[in-house]
């Protein structure tokens, strides 16, 4: 097994005759873990798959999240933790507390190469069940062959002469997607499969000096994935914003702009600390597998298929019992070494999302309007109704037939068949925009008042655009709407800056 290829680097061996875990180490270890837990998170559901999107809109620039002390504050929470983690690791009391997990993962790691290949393969027949999709809910596809090779995939990685060619048709798979999506959307899914294709090779290699980096594989394979994703929290706060005004829970009560950030910190330095020393990963990979536990219920079987391969994953980097370190080991031994690394960590991968798009997409984005509306949420589930698909926003399906008795009468329908509910939707938007724009002209400071008036009236503007591409036929007005929606909102967010500089609450 892969303990035997792996000695535990100037560490002892287990005394046969230690007989537990004391108790100020496992309440150390539960203290952490529950700390770490609890750091707030959107509950891990990738929001692409419930709400609208944009991947070539502008981000929000770098320094409103260097500007926003939530972000610190979360940075400071997660780093006080981490560096007492290691402070404990580094101790007597932090061997035994690893020792204490070895024994109660033991089943699971002396099977777990066969736990992996199971997860696997149960995650690549779930994905042909569904149908349709690539390698996630979130990237459609019309071709029916493509479920074919997934099955075949699902099938190929219970052999070691297949464990190659399942991996190879992961990439395939990924760079078939290319087609119809974008390189920089697809960046969000490189890493997991990469992580797994190497997995694959590596297991089914002869060489023990490769073979026994498998495990390790697939944990920069996540935690890649989920620093990259959690930056869309920064880039593109407005995306969860449906989600979280429906489902206010997620939010623990907090205020969303300070959820996010915060949720954003979480999902980053949890999926950093899993490429860190033993007990901070393995202590990081429980807190994420209860974090996305929390996500199956609410969000349903979409969130369940989509996650099922990072929880999997997560379970098995909780239950690695290796204690070596490898790349740049001094630095992760250091105390000093977790803020140094966790800053370099946040800079190459801010670097690496603002720096990538605006090579993309150039410094004011680029929208293909197509794109905007047709692909707005891909995955609708009409059992699980989210975000503007659950009031008859973007993306949302056609809601029936349409009245017989109107179409006779000569009313205009549309791709939903339903005037009465474009009417009533049109004139909510300005019920709703009317109040708080007279409210906020009637500042005393006219610049105050000026931005007070305008943000309900862009609001308004974006609410319309999504009515329209919600019962709208028409291509040039479709166009026109996804356009309003990406220059309003890119203003949106430039008039809340400006308040929040002079200090004025910025409305909700």
């Amino acid at each position: 097994m892969l303990r035997n290829l792996l000695p535990l680097s100037g560490r002892t061996a287990e005394p046969s005759g230690h007989c537990g875990v004391p108790v100020k180490a496992a309440t150390a270890t539960a203290f952490v873990t529950a700390v770490l837990a609890l750091l707030p998170s959107v509950a891990e559901a990738h929001v692409k798959w419930f709400a609208p999107y944009i991947v070539g809109a502008p981000p929000a620039p770098i320094s409103r999240t260097l500007a926003d002390p939530w972000f610190w504050a979360g940075i400071v929470l997660v780093l006080v933790f981490f560096v007492a983690t290691r402070a404990i690791e580094r101790s007597a009391t932090g061997e035994v507390i690893l020792k204490g997990m070895d024994r109660i993962s033991d089943p699971l790691w002396n099977r777990l190469d066969d736990f992996v290949h199971v997860v696997i393969g149960a995650f690549f027949v779930a994905i042909f069940a569904v149908g349709g999709v690539y390698l996630t809910p979130d990237l459609k596809t019309p071709a029916e062959w493509v479920s074919w090779v997934q099955l075949l995939i699902a099938f190929g990685v219970f052999s070691k002469r297949t464990m190659p060619l399942s991996a190879a048709g992961i990439i395939l798979l990924w760079v078939l997607a290319l087609r119809d999506y974008d390189l920089f959307h697809l960046f969000d899914y490189l890493a997991l499969g990469v992580g797994v294709a190497a997995y694959l090779v590596l297991a089914s290699s002869k060489n023990p000096e490769w073979k026994k980096h498998r495990f390790e594989a697939l944990r920069w394979g996540v935690a890649i994935a989920l620093m990259w994703s959690s930056l869309e929290k920064f880039a593109y706060p407005d995306w969860f914003y449906p989600l979280v005004e429906e489902k206010p829970f997620l939010t623990f009560g907090m205020p969303r702009d300070v959820f996010i950030p915060m949720a954003g910190v979480a999902e980053f330095t949890m999926g950093f600390g899993l490429l860190w020393t033993p007990l901070v990963r393995r202590l990081s990979a429980i807190s994420l597998f209860f974090i996305f536990n929390a996500a199956v219920y609410p969000f349903g079987r979409v969130d369940l298929i989509g996650h099922a391969l990072i929880m999997a994953i997560i379970v098995a980097i909780a239950a690695d019992h290796t204690r070596q370190v490898h790349f740049l080991p001094a630095i992760k031994r250091s105390l000093a070494g977790v803020p140094v690394g966790l800053m370099a960590a946040l800079v190459v991968f801010a670097t690496g999302y603002w720096g990538l798009h605006m090579t993309f997409y150039g410094i004011e984005g680029r929208v293909a309007p197509a794109a905007a509306t047709e692909m707005a949420t891909h995955s609708h589930n009409p059992e699980q109704p989210h975000g503007p698909q659950a009031i008859g926003g973007i993306g949302a399906p056609p809601m029936g037939e349409p009245d017989l008795e109107e179409v006779s009468a000569g009313a205009p329908t549309t791709n939903t068949g339903a005037p009465r509910d474009s009417r009533a939707a049109y004139e909510a938007t300005m019920a709703k925009m009317h109040k708080p724009m007279m409210e906020g002209m009637a500042h005393p400071d006219p610049d105050v008042a000026f931005v007070l008036g305008m943000l309900p009236h862009h609001q308004g503007a974006v609410d319309m655009a999504e009515v329209q591409l919600r019962y709208g036929t028409d291509p040039a007005n479709r166009q026109l709407a996804a356009e309003i929606i990406q220059h309003q909102t890119v203003e949106i967010q430039r008039m809340q800056n400006w308040l929040k500089q002079r200090g004025v609450t910025v409305p909700e």
